[in-house]
């Protein structure tokens, strides 16, 4: 697995790389194959470290996010939260997974979630731009608002983020 790690606003110690490699290497390496691509981002924000770890691999993504006062116990929660997510969602992703990823994980009984559409919604989405996107989202009281994009022309999505500032979303084409 390709391991990627990026530091924002700080300096990573020359260990944290071995350590992070190791680590992702004997928890992660059962559930993908080596083509996977693991990239870390490490920032400090007021005494604290958030670590970010998004692993990439056959068209899925999958990322954790968590603050610590160590990098390491960061590395090692983001690290067992993707695992939850894997283990929770085993039988939807088992197929994307490398063969075999699932041999010799501790049993667990075999629950088949399902995901239940309680309503499907029609609306017009008419030319924006992303401030007024987000005033809407807001005065909707929504955490999330789909739109046309007045500049670009295509669809996006305006979410609130964990920490109180908006995002947007574009989708592209590979």
């Amino acid at each position: 697995m390709k391991v990627t790690i990026t530091a924002k606003k700080m300096q990573v110690p020359q260990a944290f790389p071995e350590y992070a490699e190791e680590r992702i290497d004997s928890k992660l390496s059962k559930f993908f194959g080596d083509d996977a691509e693991a990239k870390i981002t490490v920032a400090e924000h007021k005494n604290q470290i958030i670590l970010e770890l998004t692993v990439k691999y056959n068209n899925m993504i999958y990322r954790a996010e968590r603050k610590a006062i160590d990098k390491n116990d960061a590395l090692d929660s983001v690290i067992d939260i993707i695992i939850r997510q894997i283990r929770k969602n085993k039988t939807k992703i088992e197929k994307r997974l490398k063969d075999n990823a699932f041999k010799d994980v501790y049993a667990e009984p075999d629950e088949e979630t399902s995901f239940d559409v309680i309503r499907h919604k029609k609306f017009v989405m008419r030319p924006m731009d992303v401030e007024e996107a987000i005033l809407q989202m807001n005065m909707l009281g929504h955490s999330f608002f789909m739109f046309s994009n007045a500049q670009t022309g295509g669809t996006n999505v305006v979410y609130k983020r964990d920490d109180g500032n908006y995002a947007v979303l574009e989708p592209t084409k590979e």
